[in-house]
């Protein structure tokens, strides 16, 4: 689906060049920091795949829609749900493929120092199931429109509530109302993964968020194949 497109290169090639640039070169890189950990590349990863996975997924559905190919899949002797997770599988290799490419970063701090690869495991996880709900995320917003620019903005948008939104606005709270708001937020299920913390209830988020984004993208082709 992507490689036989240039999508597929630009988004690996900005994605290192990105994670690279922050990891070792600037702000709190690895050096500055002066520990063997990859936390400083975790970060930057977090933030520069919110912005490139919105763009991975905006075309997924919305130029199927705009092309009309959409309803030549749905006559297929497929099912909604194949259509959808191939698609959703198909974004997923593409970002786990990215995140492969940076494993020379652990093999280069793990002989500068002492690193613990538990913790390197875990941020990895953290990575991947954050990239999984915003992949669901984002193929829902591009199964609802037929312009990729405003596949991309609703992504976009949505994701900025979970990934700081809402730990601002619950961090202000207090009880019940504050701890729920609290809970939503992306970033406090993230940093507890990627420092070693696996927790049932940062699991049942995560795989919440996938599932509720991939059912709505369900109901959307289906509605449309109703209309039709």
């Amino acid at each position: 689906m992507f490689f036989d497109s240039l999508v597929a290169y630009i988004l690996l090639i900005a994605f290192l060049g990105f994670s690279g640039f922050f990891t070792w070169f600037y702000g709190s890189d690895i050096f500055l920091s002066k520990q063997a950990s990859l936390q400083s590349f975790f970060q930057t990863a977090y933030w520069t795949l919110f912005f490139f996975i919105p763009a991975l997924t905006m075309r997924s559905v919305a130029e199927e829609n705009k092309t009309g190919t959409i309803e030549l899949l749905l006559t297929k002797p497929v099912t909604t749900w194949q259509i959808l997770l191939g698609k959703y599988f198909a974004c997923f290799t593409l970002i786990a493929i990215a995140l492969a490419c940076t494993l020379p970063y652990y093999i280069t701090v793990y002989n500068l120092g002492k690193i613990d690869s538990g913790v390197v495991l875990c941020g990895y996880l953290g990575l991947l199931l954050m990239s999984k709900a915003y992949i669901s995320i984002g193929i829902f917003a591009s199964s609802i429109t037929n312009k990729q620019v405003v596949a991309f903005l609703i992504a976009l948008f949505t994701g900025i509530f979970f990934h700081f939104i809402f730990g601002i606005v619950g961090g202000n709270l207090t009880g019940a109302p504050g701890e729920f708001i609290n809970y939503l937020s992306m970033q406090n299920h993230f940093d507890a993964i990627s420092r070693g913390l696996i927790d049932s209830r940062d699991i049942i988020y995560f795989t919440s968020i996938i599932f509720l984004g991939l059912i709505m993208a369900e109901i959307s082709l289906t509605k449309r194949n109703i209309s039709e």
